[in-house]
């Protein structure tokens, strides 16, 4: 009984996480270029612990993009379509960013996960 109960986590993870990957991959699509140009860049640097992940909002009737920050005080950061930097909704020293967008976390809507960094932190990286 055991065994088949790790095998059925084992199972329902492994479904969730292709799911997940799926999505992103299917968002992709639709994501602007420059966005697309933030992930190469970022696949071309060394692993962040936690990964960094980009979603997509609809944050002031506008399509907006939200990049995890890499650690502690670190700002995360808020794009719109052109890349435009709109503010950091959270990080820094006091963790609730830089101010310009305090409304962020309470009024976004239509979360998509865009993209995530799957690379393995460990060995080679920071």
């Amino acid at each position: 009984m055991k065994n088949i109960f790790i095998l059925l986590s084992f199972f329902i993870l492994n479904a969730s996480d292709c799911k997940s990957k799926k999505d992103a991959e299917k968002n992709a699509e639709n994501i602007p270029e420059c966005i697309q140009e933030k992930i190469e860049e970022f696949t071309s640097q060394k692993v962040t612990n936690p990964p960094i992940k980009i979603y997509s909002y609809t944050y002031n009737e506008e399509t907006v993009y939200f990049v995890t920050a890499v650690c502690c005080d670190v700002y995360s950061e808020l794009y719109d379509n052109d890349c435009n930097r709109i503010c950091a909704p959270d990080g820094g020293k006091t963790g609730k960013g830089d101010g310009k967008c305090a409304d962020f976390f309470d009024t976004k809507t239509d979360e998509k996960l865009i993209w995530s960094d799957t690379r393995k932190y460990g060995k080679g990286s920071n």
